[in-house]
C-alpha cells in the first residue's frame, strides 16, 4: 500500500525514500516500489537508473537491491571468524572440480584456503598459489607440488599481490583457476579496492581452461574502485544459498553456471 503523504514528492525526495526501503529490505521489486511510493513502473524505472548511475543502488531482473562501496578488504584475522560453515561449504563445491593431475590455482583468501583438507587426497596436482596460509596447510602434504608466485607481500591479507605475482602466473597453463573476491554483483562484475590485487587476478584467468568464481551472498551488492571482470566471464559461479533468486537469475543470465550450497547439507567432509 502506498505511503499516505499530502503532497507528492519531488524527485530527490522520492529517491531518498526508495533508498530507505530498501536499506530495509535490502531488495524489492518493480511493483513492490510502485505500491509503496504510490508512482508508475516507468516512474521507478527512472529512480532506479538515477540511483543506479550515483551508485547507491544496482538494478537486479524486476527489482532492485541496495549497493555499498567497499572501501577496503577486511584483514585475514577479521576473514577468519565470520561465515564459516558457508565458507566450507564452498570450499567442498569446489573441490569437487578438482581432478587428479591437474594444475590448479587457488586465490587468496580464507575460502580458497579452506580447500585445502578437501585436495590432499588427490595425486599428481599441482596448486597454485599467492596465499601464505594455503602455502602453510599445503606443507603437510608433501606429495603434491605447491608453487607460490611470489611478488609484493601485503601482511593483512597473508598474501602477495602485484606486478610480479601476475608475471608468475602468466608461465603457467592452470586447468583450473579458483578466484575469490571481497565484493561481486551484476552491474560491475568482480571488483575490489586494491589495484595490486587486479593484475594477479586477471592472470590467473587469462591462463586458465576454466575460471571459477566462489564468493559468499554476503559479499553480493558491495563493489570496489577496481574491476578485475565481468561475471559472464566466469564459467562457474560457487556461493551460498543466500544468494537472493533475482540475483540468482540475473547470473545464469550472464551464460555462467551457478551453485548454490547450503552449509546445512552440503558442508561436505574432507577425504581421510
Amino acid at each position: 500500500m502506498a505511503e499516505e503523504r499530502s503532497l507528492p514528492l519531488i524527485p530527490d525526495q522520492r529517491r531518498e525514500q526508495l533508498l530507505k526501503h530498501l536499506r530495509r529490505d535490502g531488495v524489492l521489486s518493480v511493483q513492490q516500489i510502485t505500491q509503496l511510493l504510490g508512482v508508475s513502473h516507468m516512474t521507478v524505472r527512472r529512480d532506479i537508473a538515477e540511483l543506479e548511475r550515483q551508485g547507491q543502488v544496482f538494478s537486479v531482473p524486476g527489482g532492485a537491491r541496495i549497493a555499498s562501496h567497499l572501501q577496503s578488504e577486511p584483514t585475514h584475522q577479521a576473514k577468519t571468524l565470520i561465515e564459516q560453515p558457508e565458507k566450507h561449504a564452498m570450499a567442498a563445491r569446489a573441490a569437487r572440480l578438482v581432478e587428479d593431475g591437474m594444475t590448479v590455482y587457488l586465490d587468496a583468501g580464507t575460502t580458497l584456503s579452506a580447500m585445502v583438507p578437501f585436495l590432499v587426497h588427490h595425486t599428481a596436482l599441482t596448486v597454485v598459489t599467492n596465499d601464505f596460509t594455503t602455502v602453510d596447510r599445503l606443507m603437510t602434504a608433501p606429495h603434491l607440488d605447491v608453487i607460490h608466485v611470489g611478488g609484493k607481500v601485503e601482511p593483512a591479507n597473508r598474501s602477495s599481490v602485484g606486478r610480479l605475482a601476475a608475471t608468475v602466473l602468466r608461465q603457467l597453463a592452470l586447468d583450473v583457476a579458483f578466484i575469490s573476491t571481497s565484493s561481486w554483483d551484476l552491474l560491475r562484475g568482480v571488483t575490489t579496492p586494491s589495484e595490486l590485487k587486479v593484475e594477479v587476478k586477471q592472470a590467473a584467468m587469462e591462463c586458465t581452461g576454466t575460471s571459477v568464481l566462489v564468493a559468499g551472498s554476503s559479499k553480493y551488492g558491495t563493489f570496489g574502485k577496481y574491476r578485475v571482470a565481468a561475471l559472464g566471464t566466469f564459467d562457474t559461479v560457487i556461493t551460498d544459498s543466500a544468494l537472493a533468486e533475482a540475483a540468482a537469475e540475473g547470473v545464469r543470465a550472464c551464460g555462467t553456471e551457478l551453485h548454490q550450497v547450503d552449509p546445512r547439507q552440503d558442508g561436505g567432509s574432507p577425504a581421510p
